[in-house]
């Protein structure tokens, strides 16, 4: 599996231990110390005063990967006050696991000058962009875009296509708003009253009148039209 876009990203590691080392003392027991090699980059744990053949550490060191580079090198060496330190042995570490899952918690063989075993070295490895990927590649295709979907407005000019056909249409005003205000009566002017007609007097009911009606109005009272004359008995009566 070929990992890429590494060039600069942390790389943690932490020392934990070692188990079943080389004693290079005789009398006394040794003082180991573990030491991390990577390119120009190098670190020491803490030395553990007699810690003998299994000594522990628990120290973590931040890396910055570079790319091409997949290997780091450990040694552990024994303390001395007096003397040059003790090479007690050292090996390789390959980084294809963590960059590949993100974690490796392993135990790393050691060996000699001469090559014979000298113990182990249990190292725990953390790589946080192991699942991300890499920054210095294009991906193959472009994310797909869902093309925008055209909004038309409720009150949007019809499209010139259609207008270049279609003569332009008027539409009247709307009317105004709805005033609050009472309307204005001068502004309004009221048809003329026209009484209705007076009918003449109707003939007696049953037959046609023979006779044209009488004018409207009646003439003025002229008495010389009546008979004077006197009237038979008197009045008022007698009493029975």
């Amino acid at each position: 599996m070929s990992i890429s876009g590494i060039q600069g990203q942390p790389l943690e590691i932490t020392v934990v231990g070692c188990s079943k080392l080389k004693d290079t003392e005789w009398i006394s027991r040794q003082d180991p110390y573990v030491c991390l090699e990577y390119a120009s980059t190098k670190f020491r744990t803490r030395t553990h005063t007699d810690g003998g053949k299994n000594p522990t550490f628990q120290e973590k060191f931040v890396f910055s990967l570079i790319e091409g580079l997949r290997e780091i090198t450990v040694a552990v060496w024994n303390s001395n006050t007096i003397t040059y330190d003790d090479f007690i042995g050292n090996g390789k570490v390959q980084l294809q696991k963590v960059l590949s899952q993100g974690f490796d918690d392993s135990s790393w063989p050691l060996q000699t000058k001469t090559g014979r075993h000298a113990g182990e070295v249990r190292l725990i490895m953390h790589y946080a962009n192991a699942n991300k990927p890499a920054t210095s590649y294009a991906p193959s295709a472009p994310p797909y875009v869902a093309p925008p979907i055209p909004q038309s407005s409720l009150y949007a000019a019809p499209p010139p296509s259609v207008g270049s056909y279609l003569p332009p249409t008027t539409y009247p005003a709307p009317p105004p708003p709805y005033s609050p205000y009472p309307p204005n009566p001068a502004a309004y002017v009221p048809a003329p009253y026209y009484p209705p007609a007076q009918a003449a007097y109707p003939a007696a009911y049953g037959a046609p009148s023979a006779y044209p009606p009488p004018p409207y109005p009646p003439p003025p009272y002229d008495p010389s039209h009546y008979h004077t004359g006197p009237f038979p008995g008197i009045y008022p009566p007698p009493p029975y």
